[in-house]
């Protein structure tokens, strides 16, 4: 009961940087019963129209979601995407403070047509060209400020490579957290997959292993050895303590300076994994930022990640079922 207790109450009082590319998933939902006789395609009759909070805008709310105070830092267009994407902050009582506002920025918009909870079609609205010096020193200056005004405990990086996230800005960031001896994680991409020097967590799924690395490790049946040696390698390139290389069905491998292993998912029935590395990344960054012992944070993400993809669409995870799941596998 003592550690349920504590598990209950031991983010509330945490709080959270995250930094990265927010992105507004909007759903088209409706029913096919025909074909098109223009095209062979299916006909989807309208029915639901949602936008929801998705990248990095995703990870605050799922932070939220478990009592702690995330800090959304991050970018968006002067247009009305970004517009949406504000108001669904506000909506969710997300601070808007640190979202800068860009007129050479398209905000970062995916639609998704749903028919039977299946997914036909993704059309996206977005640039993704790198942010000029001069607003990579404001947001360095917003975050030394933030950072001299609140007891930050953990900073996320939460990189879609929109052009946030610059080789620079992270290297600047990741020193400011040194100094302070903040935590740091990052669910990183392709494109800065290894910019993140002695980051604290490097959190990538396994496709972002092989793309990053060049690698070509199974999807459908990974090995551990293969994981082992990928987590080596990134850990001489980067520096960083922990590696955790997310598996999809297979679960999870992690890797520290003491111990490395596979943490299994339980079997679901899986709706969607839209936004299960958001989800993911939320939750072990407030298990670090907990002091939890590794194998507790992993298994905690790992339950989320599953959890979350039983359902469809992007939606932040529930903190009762989570903490319920958990404690009946104990």
């Amino acid at each position: 009961m003592g550690e349920r207790l504590l598990l209950e109450t031991c983010f509330d009082n945490l709080k959270i940087l995250v930094i990265g590319d927010v992105i507004l998933d909007h759903y088209l939902i409706g029913k096919v019963d025909r074909i098109s006789p223009e095209a062979p395609v299916p006909v989807v009759l309208h029915q639901v129209e949602e936008y929801r909070l998705g990248g990095a805008a995703n990870v605050a709310l799922n932070i939220k979601a478990m009592g702690a105070t995330p800090y959304l830092l991050s970018l968006v267009g002067t247009d009305v995407y970004g517009d949406k994407l504000i108001k669904l902050l506000e909506e969710n009582s997300l601070s808007t403070s640190f979202i800068t506002k860009s007129k050479n920025k398209t905000t970062s918009c995916k639609t998704r047509i749903l028919a039977r909870n299946q997914h036909l079609l993704r059309y996206d609205r977005e640039t993704t060209d790198w942010i000029d010096e001069n607003l990579e020193a404001k947001i360095v200056s917003t975050i030394k400020n933030l950072l001299e005004e609140e007891p930050i405990d953990a900073i996320v990086f939460q990189d879609y490579n929109k052009g946030l996230l610059t080789d620079s800005l992270i290297s600047k960031i990741l020193q400011l957290a040194k100094e302070r001896g903040i935590k740091t994680l990052a669910d990183p991409k392709k494109a800065n997959f290894l910019a993140y020097l002695g980051v604290d967590w490097f959190k990538p799924n396994l496709r972002e292993i092989n793309e990053g690395l060049g690698l070509s490790i199974s999807e459908n049946h990974p090995e551990l050895q293969q994981l082992r040696t990928a987590a080596e390698t990134i850990n001489k390139q980067l520096k960083n303590t922990h590696t955790l290389i997310t598996l999809g069905a297979k679960g999870m491998y992690y890797q520290t300076p003491l111990e490395d292993g596979v943490i299994p998912t339980e079997e679901r029935q899986v709706a969607d994994v839209c936004g299960a590395g958001d989800t993911v990344i939320s939750i072990l960054s407030l298990g670090v930022a907990a002091k939890l012992k590794v194998k507790e944070a992993v298994a905690l993400a790992n339950i989320a990640g599953g959890q979350v993809c039983e359902k469809v669409g992007v939606v932040p995870i529930s903190k009762e079922a989570l903490l319920r799941e958990y404690k009946d596998r104990k």
